[in-house]
């Protein structure tokens, strides 16, 4: 799949072919000197064209709605029922529980420009008030107490950190509500001393290669008084997920040619993926499954 992304883009039909090895990643990716970035929005319409080819509209991971389907169905949502959903991104995982379980949904969002676009998208959903979308500091989390049935975080713990974070989340719940989180966390120590790690913090713009390892999260929500039913890695999993997403978008390169600030933003997703998935493989990252009982 790699190779075919890039043989297209150094295929002479470009009238300026971008120079880019998306090879088997020997050294990091440069963090930014494959794209122009907008100067208002870090999300600009090329770069949801190039996630919602990838994972489905409004999605920024891969599984997409399947995959948030998978977490949520567990809860028992139905229409009587309230979802804290942290990580909402450009408002697919909250349409689509919404449509499917009809269930109340207020998203947070940490990236405001992320958080403007779901706001859009669930307008258009034509879904009312079912679904609200609300920003939030990971600095200094907070939601509204005591308020929600049950809470799902889809990778929204990046630049929080996790007892302040999980108790936020915790306090925001009704008594004997439901929690499912999908986060990355460290499987082996991170050093900004790796370049690979220093190059993924950069790509994914995070501001620290701190991640807490999947034991610190689930005593974490133990001592929060949470019965952990299920912890369950899934980093294959996504790995895979990942790889079908990328050949779906390969081969639909034909059919539908980008522009070049389209193609631009494709290799800029894919050096992200890139050194992800390396790094995901090297098993410096993986990405968990907590499903746990209040």
């Amino acid at each position: 799949m790699l190779s075919a992304l890039r043989h297209w883009f150094h295929r002479d039909t470009l009238a300026a072919p971008i120079p880019v090895d998306l090879g088997a990643a020997a050294e990091p990716p440069l963090a930014t000197g494959s794209v122009e970035e907008s100067a208002k929005s870090s999300w600009p319409a090329e770069r949801m064209w190039v996630t919602d080819s990838l994972w489905g509209a409004g999605y920024g991971f891969p599984g997409a709605e399947m995959e948030t389907l998978r977490l949520a169905k567990p809860l028992g949502l139905s229409a009587a029922s309230s979802l804290l959903l942290v990580g909402a991104g450009a408002g697919g995982p909250a349409c689509s529980v919404s449509t499917h379980f009809g269930a109340w949904v207020s998203g947070y969002e940490a990236d405001p420009d992320l958080a403007v676009i779901a706001t859009e998208r669930v307008l258009r959903a034509n879904l009312g008030r079912r679904v609200q979308i609300e920003t939030w500091d990971p600095s200094e989390p907070e939601f509204p107490r005591n308020y929600f049935h049950h809470a799902m975080v889809l990778e929204g713990m990046r630049g929080a950190h996790p007892e302040p974070f999980l108790a936020a989340v915790t306090t925001a719940m009704k008594p004997n509500g439901q929690f499912v989180m999908l986060d990355l966390v460290a499987g082996a120590p991170l050093s900004e001393e790796d370049p690979f790690v220093a190059a993924w913090a950069r790509l994914e713009q995070r501001e620290s290669v701190a991640l807490p390892n999947e034991r610190t999260v689930t005593r974490v929500l133990g001592r929060l008084g949470y019965d952990v039913r299920i912890v369950e890695d899934l980093s294959d999993r996504h790995v895979h997920q990942a790889m079908i997403g990328w050949r779906r978008l390969v081969l639909g390169l034909e059919a539908r040619k980008p522009t070049h600030r389209q193609a631009a933003q494709i290799v800029a997703e894919a050096e992200r993926w890139l050194i992800r998935l390396r790094l995901i493989g090297d098993g410096r990252l993986r990405l968990i499954r907590w499903h746990a009982m209040g």
